[in-house]
């Protein structure tokens, strides 16, 4: 099988992520994060989001989604999210788990992104004894179907959440794609989320991602339970210097803009040269095609490893490693199914 794309954690890390990560391995350095490595790499990150805020990088980004959120609701509350979100679909109770019985309520949307009507009549329910009440947003920037939230619309959807006093959360396991096609990082801070996921494994790193508190209130012993999660690493320069290694270089934008180029160029064939149409709009690097599920079987056959989405579309997604001929061939395999 060949899973160029299957998913952008199929392909490896970014020589620059893997420099970082051997130039991280250079000497003696302070344990647990206290070393230049890791302090260098959330320098990076709030150089880019233009905040002052406090960075903790993780083994994963189900534990980081799923601490975040433990910080945001209570056990006895819920997160609302769309219902194809990662933490909804992917993480197997894992809010829940790290939250001890925190709810997730699954919201509708096109192509991934919160529907702001059903977003209010939720937060307009009455309060009731007997099920969970909101208490938190999560956001998915660029969403689980490749679509990429407007600062605008991200606007309607946090405002009427912080005017309740609730939380934000933004999943941004591949916030480096939404960034390439043209979100504005800096807005994140400005439109009041408060916790963040910055992604670093889809983006061509090593699996760890950074949890980014915008509101610093919520770092109070924040190392406590990162430490009790399994999430407090001794050696933490190897977490980050990946990240160093491709903020330094740029390569942690260069890459997904390649990556998002490369889902444009398979749109634009597949939709031209192929009898079946896309799903959703292509805007970061993911493209969804609706397909019979004879067809699809028969591209597995073939050798081409893709999945059919909850929607029924069969997803395809390229990375910073996808290269124009592996796109190429893949159109003129879709095009030979009919």
């Amino acid at each position: 099988m060949r899973y160029d794309f299957g998913s952008d954690n199929t392909a490896g890390m970014a020589p620059a992520a893997l420099q970082g990560l051997i130039d991280a391995n250079g000497g003696y350095a302070r344990a647990y994060g206290a070393d230049d490595v890791t302090a260098r790499a959330a320098d990076q990150i709030r150089r880019r989001l233009d905040a002052d805020v406090d960075i903790r990088f993780v083994f994963s980004g189900t534990a980081a989604n799923a601490i975040a959120l433990s910080m945001l609701a209570c056990s006895h509350e819920a997160v609302m999210a769309h219902h194809a979100a990662h933490i909804c679909t992917d993480e197997t109770g894992a809010p829940g788990f790290f939250g001890q019985g925190v709810g997730l309520l699954g919201l509708p949307g096109q192509s991934g992104k919160v529907d702001q009507k059903a977003l209010e009549a939720i937060l307009a329910e009455p309060e009731v004894g007997h099920r969970q009440p909101p208490a938190a947003l999560s956001l998915t920037q660029s969403t689980e179907y490749g679509a990429v939230y407007t600062e605008e619309e991200l606007r309607h959807l946090i405002e009427p959440v912080k005017a309740r006093g609730y939380g934000v959360h933004m999943d941004g396991a591949r916030l480096a794609n939404a960034a390439a096609a043209g979100f504005d990082l800096t807005q994140i801070a400005r439109l009041g989320v408060d916790v963040l996921v910055f992604g670093g494994a889809k983006a061509g790193g090593l699996c760890t991602e950074a949890i980014v508190l915008f509101d610093k209130t919520l770092a109070r012993r924040l190392d406590n339970r990162l430490k009790q999660a399994g999430q407090q690493a001794s050696k933490a320069r190897y977490l980050a210097g990946p990240f160093l290694g491709m903020l330094e270089s740029e390569a942690w934008e260069g890459g997904a803009a390649h990556a998002n180029l490369m889902a444009q160029r398979l749109a634009a064939g597949i939709a031209t040269r192929s009898a079946y149409v896309l799903a959703h709009p292509v805007e970061a690097n993911a493209v969804f095609v609706r397909m019979p599920a004879r067809a699809h079987a028969k591209l597995n056959a073939l050798g081409w490893a893709c999945y059919r989405f909850d929607d029924g579309s069969v997803r395809f997604v390229c990375s910073w490693a996808t290269d124009e001929a592996a796109v190429d061939e893949l159109i003129a395999a879709v095009a030979g199914l009919a």
